[in-house]
Formats: structure tokens, sequence, C-alpha cells
């Protein structure tokens, strides 16, 4: 974890209605840091990403971002799911495409500049062979490619993936990961991930958020994901 501060969370409470999740939230995130928001189902990681987007108001605290040069920061996100109806009948493109959007004026046509930036990101998700091919067909692993090429073509400061592997087998998840982590080391991009898989976490990640009865632990992989910690902390056994 090195560089200045890209997020901070201060006495965030985080929750629907008046029923708070989590609360008394202090997270600092630095630039440039791949972390795992780790936790079981249901234990709040969906609700603090959305928090962190702006999709939902934190109850209490603040959520603040450092600027990118005077400006605000990108944000790109892979939500845990994304149904299209088959009835729209859009391609892999197209879908990659809508990360475009922000910055295409409304009335504008996109134009040759940002389909090739599409294109550059299918091709560093590992899915430039599913630009043609409908969204709807696709398998599970191959549909998070292409949502995770739809979230770098934001141009994104903070990259947020919600169980990015998720209801996926094993080739595919080892596959989407590996992307994530030469993305990572090729871009230096800041990266917040959700999941609920201890291994992808300690395998991939290099700083743990740990979500656990409404409370947050949070350190380096190497000293909170012990199998001594894993017991005693997160009630969980190593065999």
């Amino acid at each position: 974890m090195t560089g200045d501060s890209l997020l901070t969370l201060d006495q965030v409470a985080v929750g629907y209605g008046r029923h708070a999740v989590l609360s008394d939230v202090n997270l600092t995130l630095p630039r440039g840091s791949f972390s795992g928001l780790l936790g079981a189902n249901g234990s709040g990681k969906s609700t603090l990403i959305k928090s962190i987007l702006g999709i939902l108001p934190p109850l209490t605290g603040r959520v603040e971002f450092a600027s990118e040069a005077g400006r605000a920061l990108a944000l790109g996100y892979v939500p845990q799911r994304d149904v299209f109806d088959p009835v729209y009948l859009l391609s892999s493109f197209e879908v990659v495409l809508m990360g475009t959007c922000g910055r295409v004026r409304p009335g504008r046509r996109i134009d040759a500049a940002e389909k090739e930036w599409a294109r550059q990101c299918l091709r560093e998700a590992g899915a430039e062979q599913l630009s043609e091919q409908m969204f709807a067909q696709l398998s599970g692993g191959q549909k998070q490619r292409v949502l995770i090429a739809r979230a770098l073509a934001t141009k994104p400061d903070f990259l947020l993936l919600d169980e990015p592997t998720a209801g996926i087998d094993a080739t595919a998840r080892q596959s989407i990961m590996d992307v994530l982590r030469e993305i990572h080391a090729r871009q230096r991009l800041t990266i917040l991930m959700a999941s609920h898989d201890l291994l992808v976490v300690r395998t991939y990640v290099e700083h743990v958020i740990w979500l656990h009865q409404g409370r947050i632990q949070q350190g380096p992989v190497s000293q909170l994901l012990t199998p001594a910690n894993i017991e005693e902390i997160l009630d969980l056994e190593m065999h």
C-alpha cells in the first residue's frame, strides 16, 4: 500500500432507511492499491460499494475522494450481475460503448476515437473475440469480462467490482482474476473488489478490508489472513 490517499471514509454508516448495516466505518485507500472487501453474504459488501459510488447515500459520516488534476475522479463499476433483456440485441461491443457515454454530449454520436478506445478496453479485458457476439448469449465468465471492459471504458481513476467471480467456474474465475491483476500491474489502477471468496482474496489482493458482524478489520493480507486470525477473528477454520 503506497502513495497518497484516493478515498477516505470517516465515521460512515451505511444501510437502508434507518437501518444501518455497517456503522463507524473508517477507511483510507491509497492510490494504486488493490484491496479486497471480504465478508460473508449479507455482511454489507454491496451496500458499502454502492455508498462509495454514491448510488446509496451514507446514513451518516463522510465519503471523500481526492481530486485528480483539479477534476473529479472517474469511477468504473462492475456490478455483481448486469442482465439485459434478450429482446434488446446488444453486442458486447455496444455494451462496452456504454462506458464512453459520460464523455459524449447528449445528442452527439460516439466518434471513431471512442469506438477504438472501447475496442482497446475489450482487448485489455481479454474479450476482444467477444466483440460481435450478443451479450445475452455469453457465459457468466464472458459477461464479466465484457463488464470489466465497460468499466475500463470510463477511463477510471478507481475501479470497484462487486463479486466479479461469483457464480462462475474455477477456470473462468482464475482467468478474470489474472486479467485484473495484469490491469493493476500495468496501469497501477486503484481497485476495490468485494468478494466472499477467501482463496481469491488471499491469492490476488494486497490489502484486506474484512466485514464481520457489522464491524471492520483491515490490514495487509500477510497480517490479517494468517491461519490463526482466520480461525479466531473470522470464525473460519483452515483445513
